[in-house]
């Protein structure tokens, strides 16, 4: 045995003292709060999407003319199948929720604040590609609904000025839907976002690592007067119930609301009604307000000045000195969204 241990702390050179003070990192006391797991758990739901994706994959054809038969053969005559690919639906929708959350979290605690600017810019990136996985991944079905809300969203696309048509062609290989459009959907869906969320959340533990996590709560408690705890195992084994809770809590919606088949696309058909995914709601009631050239460019700029917000969030400081306006202005941006995500919800058109 002693021999075994020599020959692997001579190829792993990292004794027990190194490990513990790698995963122990001090953490904040608030960081008991369940609520505080959000950061790990889009992480978690993420691996579940890997996996399951896999699993998926292996039957999966991403061609326009054998995608929606190979959806059906997995729902319908693959064993467990439907559990499978409800389980990367739901853990789709509940990550999604989660990134949302948790950058909700971020805002409202003003921890992108220096010196953690660069980071909320990497979790404003990670959001996007999020979003961009469950849009490339609803498209994957090639349902009738899937198929007509791809091509709307390259319409939509087509209508920024000047770099919106390069940037419809780059996402539908062409000026419309075609054979080749499904198949970019499924490499960017299955290595290309991947790929860039894995990447952005190595940069982002590492500058989670380097500044540490922000305190929230600077008085000390007289019955606890330690303001810290060990990340491993205290705050692992909160991660850990908290992953645990979200497999039961995903194999049950996979059970009692599994992952369900519409229509195949077709091209020659509009449908009377068509609606995105629901994380998509709020943007397109936007369109529907104000016309697609004026929403797209509003978006844009709201987009772009949440990924800035560090710096507009000094500026407003610097000009009201008040350092609770980006809580007003983020109340008034929750209500407006959660508003508009209710009422596409609510009406057919």
């Amino acid at each position: 045995m002693s021999q075994l241990v020599a020959w692997l702390k001579e190829r792993v050179p990292v004794d027990a003292e190194q490990l513990r003070e790698l995963t122990n990192e001090p953490v904040p006391n608030h960081m008991k709060k369940w609520w505080y797991a959000l950061g790990g758990t889009p992480a978690y739901l993420f691996v579940v999407q890997i996996v399951t994706g896999i699993m998926l994959a292996i039957y999966y054809q991403p061609a326009s003319n054998t995608a929606y038969e190979s959806v059906r053969h997995i729902t319908e005559e693959v064993r467990f199948g439907w559990y499978f690919r409800s389980i990367h639906k739901w853990a789709a929708t509940l990550m999604i929720a989660a990134v949302v959350l948790h950058q909700m979290r971020v805002y409202f605690t003003a921890a992108y604040r220096r010196p953690r600017e660069l980071n909320w810019i990497i979790g404003m990136s990670l959001l996007m590609v999020t979003l961009g996985l469950g849009f490339t991944g609803y498209s994957l079905v090639f349902e009738q609904l899937s198929y007509w809300g791809a091509t709307v969203g390259g319409n939509i696309m087509d209508t920024v000025p000047l770099v919106g048509g390069p940037l419809k062609e780059m996402l539908l290989a062409g000026d419309t839907y075609n054979e080749q459009t499904l198949p970019r959907f499924y490499i960017l869906h299955a290595a290309i976002l991947p790929v860039t969320l894995i990447l952005l959340i190595g940069i982002h533990i590492a500058f989670i690592r380097l500044h540490g996590v922000k305190e929230l709560e600077p008085d000390v408690d007289p019955e606890d007067p330690k303001k810290h705890f060990n990340f491993f195992p205290d705050h692992m084994l909160t991660e850990l119930s908290l992953g645990l809770a979200l497999m039961i809590v995903l194999s049950a919606l996979a059970t009692i609301f599994p992952a369900m088949l519409g229509p195949r696309a077709d091209p020659l058909t509009t449908p009377e009604v068509i609606k995105p995914e629901w994380f998509f709601y709020a943007t397109f009631r936007w369109l529907k307000l104000f016309g697609p050239t004026f929403a797209v460019l509003s978006m844009g700029l709201i987009v772009f000045l949440m990924f800035v917000w560090p710096w507009v969030d000094k500026l407003l400081i610097k000009v009201t000195r008040n350092e609770e306006m980006s809580t007003y202005l983020g109340i008034v941006a929750v209500f407006l969204i959660v508003g508009l995500t209710v009422w596409e919800a609510a009406v057919a058109h």
